[in-house]
């Protein structure tokens, strides 16, 4: 499975653009990112861009998308980079900028609502607190122990994304006092669509 890196920039040009002015946090827009795969995934079977994600001890990580934000990009395919390049630049130590209109046809109609609701529901938040958001989900939570040590990363299945956090975590409590927002997004069919996409992908692999 190999991640789309075109859609992968714009969606970050996307929120540099939506939730920054132009100039955004690097955390905050990789934890965007995986907020909006995750509503993707759930709701529609398959992953945004099929990004790898680990668990780390700050949560969930897209390695592509840490990838793309970074000041030099230096692990990047030499077409990726040159690509990300275009779109995005650094502004000092911890943001990226927005160096160019976005270029919305790389997005479908789902892939625009996904990120749209990412923003609504928490583009409010700083990274640190999405830091200790993305710390209630299942994915990261099943791992916990291991990915909360300093240094370590643990490959997240994206399978464990259609799961829903603990109710009474007191965390969720907090940062969801309406109910968790991705309950509006389940959909019975989805994972059953991503469980075919994803075999079709490992063979197309």
């Amino acid at each position: 499975m190999s991640p789309d890196y075109q859609k992968l920039t714009q969606a970050l040009n996307y929120l540099a653009r939506i939730c920054g002015a132009g100039v955004l946090n690097r955390m905050k827009a990789i934890k965007l990112a995986y907020l909006a795969d995750r509503y993707h995934l759930r709701k529609f079977g398959r992953p945004l861009a099929a990004d790898s994600y680990y668990g780390m001890k700050l949560g969930p990580v897209g390695t592509l998308a840490k990838d793309l934000v970074d000041g030099d990009k230096e692990f990047l395919e030499d077409e990726a980079r040159q690509y990300a390049t275009t779109f995005l630049g650094t502004d000092g130590e911890y943001n990226y900028r927005s160096m160019r209109e976005v270029e919305r046809d790389v997005f479908s109609a789902s892939d625009l609502e996904a990120l749209d609701f990412t923003i609504e529901h928490f583009g409010r938040f700083t990274q640190w607190q999405l830091v200790d958001l993305t710390h209630v989900f299942p994915e990261w939570k099943k791992h916990e122990t291991e990915a909360s040590k300093p240094g370590n990363r643990v490959p997240l299945d994206y399978f464990d994304f259609f799961g829903d956090p603990d109710p009474a975590d007191p965390a969720v409590r907090e940062f969801f006092p309406a109910g968790d927002p991705f309950a509006q997004c389940r959909n019975e069919c989805a994972r059953e669509a991503f469980e075919e996409w994803w075999n079709e992908t490992k063979l197309l692999s």
